[in-house]
Order: structure tokens, then C-alpha cells, then sequence
């Protein structure tokens, strides 16, 4: 007698009871270390891999490599795993919010954070000669055109003049 498996069925109805979970009790973790990576990142206001960036930079004094970055991503995101130095990075965070002391704002927080805005001089009058060079422009190219085809029955095309729709009857 030859059996018949079904592969991936279990994996499935498994993901499909998270799902299900998270979306009746949405502060539900099953994964408690992430849980307390992700309130940390939340804390500081930062994404989590960001804040493994962050411990990994406090933990070991340097940026960490693309090709350790990829495998911690994979580790952490796939398969719910957190650092021993991240989970330590993030408790200290959880610790210093309930004493009270943590400042969100900390440029060593948000050391990897691009800048957002870059001032420009004049930025709203730069924006406004902008403007109205390219309406002039628009407007004045369809206002010639309108000139050179003679007296049309519109002003944007297709250009048919009276005489022309009147043979067309």
C-alpha cells in the first residue's frame, strides 16, 4: 500500500493559526525574545534590525559586515532568533524606559538614520519661479501653437479649423 504525505500541510495550518492568533490578540508574541527586541526598537524609535545594528555596534566596537548583516538578518527574521548581545541591548533599553531615563532622541540611537531634510535657501521661492516657469512655458507653447494654425475651434489639439469641419458635413 503506497501512502500519500501531503508536504508543507502542517507548516501551513500552523502559519494560519498565527495569523489567526495575532489577529485576535495582536500584542501576542510567540516569540518572546523578538518581543522585546521589537518594544525596544519601538522605544527608541527605530526599525529592529536597526537596533541589532546598534548592539552589534555596541557589543563588538564596529559596524557590522554585510555578510554577518545578512546572516543575522536571516537568523533573526526567518527564524525568530535573537543575539545573546541584541537581547542584552534591549533590556538595557526596556530598563533605562522604566526608570525613567531613556532619552529616544540620542543621536547613538540614531547613528544609521539617514537625513531626512536638507535644508535648501529659499526653498519656497525656489519652488515658486520653478512653478510658474514651467506653467508659462505649457501655457504659452499651446497659446502660439493655437496662433500658427489660424483660427481654430479650439485651443488645444487637434487643430480643425470652422472650415474644415464645416466640408467634413
Amino acid at each position: 500500500m503506497h501512502e500519500t504525505r501531503t508536504v508543507g500541510a502542517p507548516q501551513a495550518s500552523e502559519d494560519a493559526m498565527s495569523l489567526l492568533q495575532t489577529l485576535l490578540r495582536p500584542d501576542h508574541d510567540e516569540h518572546p525574545e523578538r518581543a522585546v527586541a521589537a518594544r525596544a526598537a519601538n522605544l527608541i524609535q527605530v526599525g529592529e534590525f536597526q537596533l541589532i545594528q546598534l548592539a552589534y555596534f555596541e557589543w563588538f566596537g564596529e559596524d557590522m559586515p554585510d555578510a554577518v548583516g545578512d546572516r543575522l538578518f536571516h537568523v533573526y527574521m526567518l527564524q525568530n532568533q535573537v543575539p545573546h548581545w541584541a537581547r542584552h541591548y534591549a533590556r538595557r533599553i526596556l530598563a533605562l524606559d522604566a526608570a525613567g531615563t531613556l532619552d529616544d532622541q540620542d543621536p547613538a540611537y540614531h547613528r544609521f538614520d539617514p537625513a531626512y531634510l536638507t535644508p535648501v535657501t529659499n526653498g519656497v521661492r525656489r519652488f515658486a519661479i520653478a512653478t510658474t516657469a514651467v506653467v508659462i512655458c505649457i501655457f504659452g507653447s499651446l497659446w502660439v501653437a493655437y496662433g500658427l494654425t489660424g483660427k481654430g475651434t479650439s485651443i488645444l489639439p487637434p487643430y480643425f479649423s470652422e472650415e474644415e469641419l464645416r466640408t467634413q458635413r
